[in-house]
């Protein structure tokens, strides 16, 4: 037995003679945050279909809660939201939510419910006159009924401004906080990075990476860049430190992590002659682009 919610195993799958899924394994604990990345076609909503039961793997095994993907106890603990959430237009958001708990056999408060979400003062409102933005916000309060044991979230913060992402986020806090694996398939670098406890890239079906983002970090061995501002005369700072000018008064020195201290120390010894400086280790779109081995041109 496992502990993980979501265990996913070998999954293969093959759509004519191209392979969309090769040999994938991924597991998601109760409460784990997962980040899924990968470009267009890397095999992100294929890898989802068949979490869901929607499709059928050519090769391996999917577990979700300890169900088949698609049988009724699958689909009991799985909340998805995908990217492009539709409902009935002619329904207001109270009536959609009521209809949703009932299915789910939830005894839910749908005004609390809606007023989390940010729906308020839309409750009575057709859904025909939603937003974007706001059908995001009621598929999102429909992941939050009957606390599912899985959420899958597809692109979930399309559509969003940045508060209201803000706001997702922080959902997704509660959910895993309550026991919830949530997978996120995403290409919101920036958001991911900070709100999700590991990250999978996917690269043309493969599963290139799958680990926190400071062991994906160690792994790649990326340098950490220093950022100088001189006090004075830039070139001197740059001749010192072996670094480069980068504009009037900066200088940038690239560095591996264990010459970091050794470096902080030159930086040191200079004194006055740096007024500041800032430490960047890699980011979660440089390892990306490691991962995924996107070469810049």
């Amino acid at each position: 037995m496992t502990d993980n919610v979501l265990q996913i195993e070998g999954a293969s799958k093959d759509r004519g003679n191209l392979r969309v899924l090769d040999a994938v394994s991924l597991s998601v604990a109760p409460g784990e945050r997962v980040a899924l990345l990968g470009h267009n076609g890397a095999g992100k909503s294929t890898l989802i279909k068949a979490i869901l039961g929607l499709i059928t793997l050519d090769g391996g095994r999917i577990d979700v809660a300890g169900a088949t993907p698609g049988s009724a106890p699958a689909r009991a603990a799985t909340a998805f939201l995908p990217e492009a959430v539709s409902f009935h237009p002619a329904l207001t958001g109270r009536e959609q939510m009521t209809l949703f708990s009932r299915l789910a056999g939830a005894r839910a408060d749908v005004s609390a419910l809606l007023e989390r979400v940010g729906l308020a003062d839309a409750l009575d409102r057709r859904i025909g006159t939603y937003s974007k933005g706001m059908r995001q916000r009621l598929g999102l309060a429909q992941v939050l009924l009957g606390r599912p044991r899985v959420a899958l979230l597809d692109e979930p913060t399309s559509g969003l401004d940045p508060i209201s992402r803000q706001d997702l986020y922080d959902i997704i806090d509660e959910l895993s906080g309550q026991g919830t694996a949530v997978l996120i398939a995403s290409h919101a670098l920036t958001e991911v990075e900070a709100r999700t406890d590991r990250i999978a890239i996917l690269r043309r079906g493969v599963l290139v990476a799958d680990d926190t983002l400071a062991g994906l970090s160690a792994r790649a061995g990326l340098p950490i860049r220093l950022r100088l501002r001189a006090s004075a005369d830039a070139d001197a700072v740059a001749a010192r430190t072996g670094g480069r000018r980068i504009n009037g008064a900066s200088v940038e020195i690239l560095c591996s992590p264990t010459e970091k201290m050794d470096a902080l120390r030159r930086v040191a010894a200079m004194g006055e002659a740096v007024a500041d400086i800032d430490i960047a280790p890699p980011r979660l779109e440089d390892l990306y682009r490691h991962y995924a081995q996107e070469v810049p041109q």
